[in-house]
């Protein structure tokens, strides 16, 4: 085994020596499908962890440059430990950087308030009406405008500022396996002066 390989493998990804040693085995070598071995694990192992009780955490702000613009953010995690890592902050302070960046209006589509979708669905439904499809295309129409709609306005759908090829519910997920905790992003207010 070529410890050069672990001791990179583990700085890219935060993993135990182990978990490294196995999943450059199995990935015969090659780095980047270690990676990607590591991060599946770890999602699997976020799955599992989603739905435990968080009542520890903490609240942030953060005030944009200019003093125009300023985001409060609670997350919650299993552990007073964990909340006060510097690790733990530096992943809300993205979480807020990413509500001051892209104006969600909720958590997830859960939160959505129903008159919000169904507002929103009259409208698609009245931009493709005069539409020449059959109903079931018009529907799937609709749904995949309504889905576009959901990632413009859902935080967890939204694609992640840091990393645009994820989105912040994946970015969530990772961090639960990096800390080990389920952690919750409970709510957030974003104000922008003069609004």
């Amino acid at each position: 085994m070529d410890l050069k390989k672990v001791r990179e493998l583990r700085a890219r990804t935060g993993a135990g020596i182990v978990e490294c040693k196995n999943a450059i085995t199995e990935a015969e070598g090659d780095l980047d499908n270690a990676v990607d071995i590591l991060r599946k694990k770890g999602l699997a192992l976020a799955a599992k962890k989603i739905g435990r009780v968080t009542k520890e955490g903490i609240i942030d702000a953060y005030i944009h440059p200019g003093d125009r613009l300023g985001v409060l953010v609670e997350a919650n995690c299993e552990t007073d430990f964990v909340a006060r890592t510097q690790e733990f902050k530096r992943f809300i302070r993205d979480i807020a950087l990413q509500i001051a960046a892209s104006e969600p209006i909720a958590v997830s589509r859960e939160e959505l308030p129903s008159d919000v979708i169904e507002r929103e669905k009259e409208i698609y439904q009245s931009m493709v009406k005069d539409v020449k499809k059959p109903p079931e295309i018009v529907e799937k129409i609709v749904n995949g405008k309504l889905e576009k709609f959901y990632s413009d306005v859902c935080l967890l759908e939204q694609p992640f500022v840091k990393i645009p090829e994820k989105t912040v519910g994946e970015y969530v997920k990772e961090q639960i396996a990096k800390f080990g905790e389920n952690i919750v992003i409970r709510r957030f207010v974003r104000f922008r002066l003069g609004e």
